[in-house]
């Protein structure tokens, strides 16, 4: 695989803090042509599941040869393993619990390797930061051209990621809120592909708390200021918003219940 020289990271780590600044360092230090571009630093603390969804969801706009790098990692420190991937033209490093196993799933000819070859690591590998002392490094390497294969052994058994599938049952599609983005819109795990064969003909109508909205919309601005809506986002899946408003503030639950709060989707009785 041609190495593009671009690293994205990926984080729960915020940025109120050195530690992603100190990977960029690690990453310059070994490669200073190297482009990084961050994907996010905001994701929940230890969340994996929330992580797992932005890398599947981004990396295929980046270009063939690109490392993804992401470290979302309770378990640092442990006996889970370090991985090294590669699928669909892209290399991707991080820890084997589940992070990257929606492309996994995804990708039938994905190559994962198990980074034992500590020549590729820093000198020094303490118990709490993998992310700087292994994770880094070892993208820097890849985006200079050093296969992958060299860094350790072929694994078959990489730890696998419950994530939420939508659900039939009694004439509702039931599905979830996935994620908030920063304009207070939610994101489901209901797919267009989904809801086109759920509805067939039909018009949905969809509960998320308290908000009940009873048809999709094309883009934000076909309802007035403050209104809310459901529409089919730039990714394909279904998204609860409020034009120039935050959708949080409408569905009537506190904000550390709204991932993972229920989305239902039922026909109207009205065809399109």
């Amino acid at each position: 695989m041609n190495a593009s020289g671009i690293i994205t990271l990926t984080t729960d780590f915020g940025l109120s803090d050195p530690y992603v600044a100190m990977m960029k360092g690690v990453i310059l230090s070994i490669n200073p042509g190297a482009q990084i571009v961050d994907i996010s630093h905001q994701i929940r603390a230890g969340s994996i599941l929330q992580a797992a969804g932005l890398v599947h969801e981004t990396f295929p706009f980046f270009p063939r040869g690109t490392v993804h790098v992401a470290v979302v990692d309770p378990g640092v420190g442990s006996e889970r393993r370090l991985l090294g991937m590669e699928a669909g033209g892209h290399c991707f490093v991080g820890p084997d619990n589940g992070i990257f196993w929606p492309i996994i799933e995804g990708h039938k000819r994905t190559r994962i390797i198990h980074l034992t070859e500590s020549k590729y690591f820093l000198p020094s590998v303490s118990h709490t930061f993998h992310g700087r002392e292994v994770f880094a490094p070892v993208a820097a390497h890849l985006s200079q051209g050093i296969p992958l294969k060299r860094m350790g052994s072929e694994l078959s058994n990489p730890v696998k990621l419950r994530v939420p599938k939508p659900r039939e049952g009694e004439g509702v599609l039931y599905g979830q809120i996935t994620r908030v983005d920063n304009f207070g819109n939610l994101i489901s795990n209901i797919h267009r592909r989904d809801l086109e064969s759920f509805l067939e003909s039909f018009e949905p109508v969809i509960e998320v708390g308290d908000l009940t909205i009873k048809r999709l919309r094309p883009i934000y601005a076909d309802v007035q200021e403050g209104e809310p809506l459901a529409l089919i986002n730039s990714s394909d899946w279904l998204e609860i918003a409020v034009n120039m408003g935050r959708a949080t503030q409408y569905v009537g639950l506190a904000s550390e219940e709204i991932v993972g709060a229920e989305v239902k989707v039922s026909r109207s009785k009205t065809p399109f």
